[in-house]
């Protein structure tokens, strides 16, 4: 029982009894003594109207009328009291009474007759200095009567009470049951569960939540196996290579005029690799928010003409036309200019692998409104509007070109999407006006530049 009353459905059925109860007891409370006065009004209004009947009577000249309608009073309990010249014909009428119906006036009120208390009503006779006055004792535990008469009302209410609380906690927890038993299902790998959508708009709002995550579930674990698949391949790719090489070492396949050769190719390959197997730690290491950020005042005029310069070696005659855009004022920001530079080699990267030879690819760094943004353009074969839907999903891009043109790990744009993001700026993707892809960077200024 202690376990029941533990549960939503014990408490909410615990609630309604309790409140049930207090309403009984508030309604017993409350009607009760209205009854009461009820009952004691209609008394003393009956006790008025007999005590004018009684003085028509009495003023009859026949006694065995006026017997006749005292032994009928006496039998209602009432009695009768005669008042000549201020003085009742009998003890127990309270003084005042006696003079005030001697004085001529109407009496009705309670008082003590004797050592009860007893409805009083008294009028004077007319033409003659006397009166009459009728005594009736008030009832004793009538509240306790009058709640014995209703008591099996109370106890209907309180038994209605429970069995709607019975109902309300089954109508109320229903929906939680089911939610519970979709997660459990969901703890343990079935994602096709869903809940019907039905019941109060709260029952409505927890079914579309718990059905959202199981979509989500489904979706997420979906592009996780894809993009193991994906980083499975880049993984073998290279592995390939330096294992290839390395049986060729081996065997003397490849002899010494052809070692350097080999050695370069499997250091590139084994770079390749490291690239790789760091983006995948910094990637986790952002999803799990524990990657160390060094925030400082940056110029990104001078960020981003180092970094051109880092590249410009790489852009030879056979590579793309590098252009690097700065005004003359410096754009300062609020960032961590490791990880932004991180951000701009990795995309041109990205640029350097697609942009033919010639073809111009832009540094820009500009000051905004908002921020400091900092662009990355090219000329190359650039996005679809449905590449740009899904620029920054991990592996996305590098599914869908894969065989068609060369492309990285599929990490590098989500890397940068989450770095950016970490920094408290902002990453968009579009096209460039020189024909290819545009990137750009927008980051939190430090203080409002007049750039």
């Amino acid at each position: 029982m202690r376990d029941f009353f533990r549960t939503l459905t014990g408490r909410a059925v615990l609630v309604t009894v309790a409140t049930s109860v207090i309403s009984v007891i508030i309604t017993a409370l409350v009607a009760v003594p209205v009854a009461v006065r009820w009952v004691n009004t209609q008394v003393r209004a009956e006790l008025v109207e007999k005590s004018a009947l009684a003085v028509e009577l009495l003023t009859d000249e026949r006694p065995a009328a006026r017997e006749k309608i005292a032994r009928r009073l006496r039998q209602d309990q009432i009695e009768i009291y005669l008042i000549r010249r201020g003085v009742p014909d009998h003890q127990g009428l309270p003084e005042r009474v006696a003079e005030q119906v001697a004085g001529g006036a109407l009496v009705d009120t309670r008082g003590r007759v004797g050592d009860r208390s007893s409805f009083i009503a008294g009028r004077p006779l007319r033409g003659v200095d006397a009166g009459v006055v009728l005594t009736r004792p008030a009832s004793t535990g009538l509240a306790l009567r009058l709640l014995g008469s209703v008591w099996w009302a109370l106890l209907a209410g309180l038994v209605g009470g429970i069995l709607a609380g019975a109902l309300l906690a089954r109508f109320v927890t229903r929906p939680i049951e089911l939610a519970a038993a979709a997660a459990g299902r969901l703890a343990g790998g079935d994602r096709s569960v869903r809940i019907a959508r039905h019941g109060p708009a709260e029952a409505v709002r927890l079914a579309e939540a718990v059905n959202q995550l199981a979509a989500a579930l489904q979706t997420s674990e979906g592009r996780e196996r894809d993009f193991l698949l994906s980083v499975s391949h880049e993984l073998r790719t290279p592995l390939a290579t330096i294992r290839g090489y390395a049986e060729a070492l081996a065997d003397g396949v490849v002899g010494a005029d052809g070692a350097e050769q080999a050695g370069a190719t499997m250091v590139a390959e084994a770079d390749r690799l490291d690239r790789l197997i760091s983006d995948l730690l910094v990637l986790s290491r952002l999803e799990a928010a524990d990657l160390p950020l060094d925030v400082v005042t940056v110029d990104l005029v001078e960020l981003v003409r180092d970094a051109g310069d880092a590249w410009s070696a790489r852009c030879a005659a056979d590579g793309p036309a590098l252009v690097v855009e700065v005004p003359d004022a410096p754009v300062t920001v609020r960032t961590d200019p490791g990880r932004i530079r991180q951000v701009l080699d990795g995309l041109c990267e990205n640029a350097l692998r697609v942009v033919p030879a010639g073809a111009p690819l832009v540094l820009a760094v500009r000051a905004e409104s908002s921020g400091g943004v900092v662009e990355v353009r090219d000329g190359g074969p650039g996005f679809t509007d449905d590449d740009l839907a899904v620029a920054f999903e991990r592996g996305a891009l590098n599914r869908r070109y894969r065989g068609i043109r060369k492309v990285g790990s599929g990490l590098g744009l989500a890397l940068a999407a989450r770095l950016v993001g970490r920094l408290g700026g902002r990453i968009e993707a579009g096209h460039a006006p020189e024909g290819g892809a545009m990137f750009r960077v927008e980051l939190p200024y430090e203080t409002r530049t007049d750039g």
